[in-house]
């Protein structure tokens, strides 16, 4: 498995670094297929100017490589977004979050003017649904968030011991029907405590490496 996340991770390199620029951010994901990348792009950091994160573990990654890392409030304009899934389906749209950090994930994937998202091939799924749904909620709402999802058809699992980095927790929802997973995104970002879901419906990625 560790070979294809290299093989993947060497794919988006070879896409990149031509396009690498002085003035560059790059918006780095969360996973262990970007671990790997972070490695990869070691030898390319004198060729842009740094990163912005979308979480604590890769934000410590990238410093230990010698990568500066900014702070997205502080910077107007991220041209890639490198990150990993948890499914793609045939149409792009993924479910990610099986690491918790889906939120700021989204949050970084939006800004960017390019998303890449690089898996293995077992990632790939003709419709989404398979893997269960990360919804972060805020810890007062996780019970009204739960019985609203039922309601939905879902069956929600608490994750326990688990605190994001924003210190909300997550639930994991399985039997959720995601034929339609832009309508299901935005339904259940409506819901009150829901913080963001793990569908990248509306910011799917423009570029997807398989491995």
């Amino acid at each position: 498995m560790s070979g294809s996340k290299i093989n993947v991770a060497k794919q988006a390199i070879e896409f990149l670094h031509r396009k690498l620029s002085s003035e560059m951010i790059l918006g780095i994901g969360t996973g262990t297929t970007v671990n790997f990348f972070i490695e990869e792009l070691k030898a390319y950091k004198h060729l842009f100017k740094g990163a912005v994160s979308s979480s604590e573990r890769s934000t410590a990654l990238l410093k230990e490589a010698g990568i500066i890392v900014y702070d997205l409030n502080s910077i107007r304009e991220v041209a890639f977004y490198i990150d990993g899934a948890d499914e793609v389906a045939d149409d792009k749209s993924l479910i990610k979050g099986g690491g918790g950090a889906h939120t700021r994930e989204k949050i970084v994937a939006s800004a960017s003017d390019h998303f890449i998202c690089i898996v293995d091939e077992s990632k790939l799924v003709k419709q989404l649904g398979k893997f269960p749904l990360p919804i972060e909620v805020i810890p007062e709402s996780r019970s009204l968030v739960s019985r609203k999802i039922v309601s939905m058809g879902g069956t929600p699992i608490y994750r326990q011991s688990f605190v994001t980095d924003q210190g909300n927790q997550i639930i994991d929802v399985k039997g959720l029907d995601l034929s339609d997973s832009l309508k299901m995104e935005m339904d259940l970002n409506s819901i009150a405590g829901v913080v963001d879901n793990g569908i990248f419906a509306i910011n799917k990625p423009k570029t997807v490496f398989v491995a």
